[in-house]
């Protein structure tokens, strides 16, 4: 059963501005989606996307970006394509929401990156 859909979009010329300010993306992305932004060509495309990503979650679920927390969740890039990586303290949440499941998906165009996600229980 779906218990929730989130879905947002970020600019990517906000996004490359946001990431030019001393200390941005250390306080808003983790090491590991630091590290792939950085590796990659056009690294606000990359970070917009995972924030997006981020706040698409935050929707789905209900629960506002300020109270999910920035760092109760990681954007890693596989070869099925991205998924999330969660602290340990937003797992039990999942679990006591009765989440199973969480579906992502982003992509970047024309200075845009989207993020949907869906919550399955």
């Amino acid at each position: 059963m779906v218990l929730g859909i989130g879905v947002d979009l970020c600019d990517i010329g906000r996004m490359e501005k946001a990431v030019a300010r001393e200390g941005f993306t250390a306080r808003v992305f983790s090491k590991g989606e630091i590290e792939y932004a950085e590796a990659h060509g056009e690294a606000a495309a990359h970070y917009a996307a995972a924030f997006a990503a981020k706040e698409a979650l935050a929707k789905a679920g209900g629960w506002g970006l300020g109270a999910m927390g920035l760092d109760s969740c990681e954007v890693v890039r596989t070869e099925r394509g991205p998924r999330f990586e969660f602290s340990e303290a937003f797992k039990k949440r999942l679990e006591d929401e009765g989440i199973k499941k969480v579906f992502l998906s982003i992509s970047h165009e024309a200075g845009m990156a989207v993020a949907m996600v869906v919550l399955e229980g």
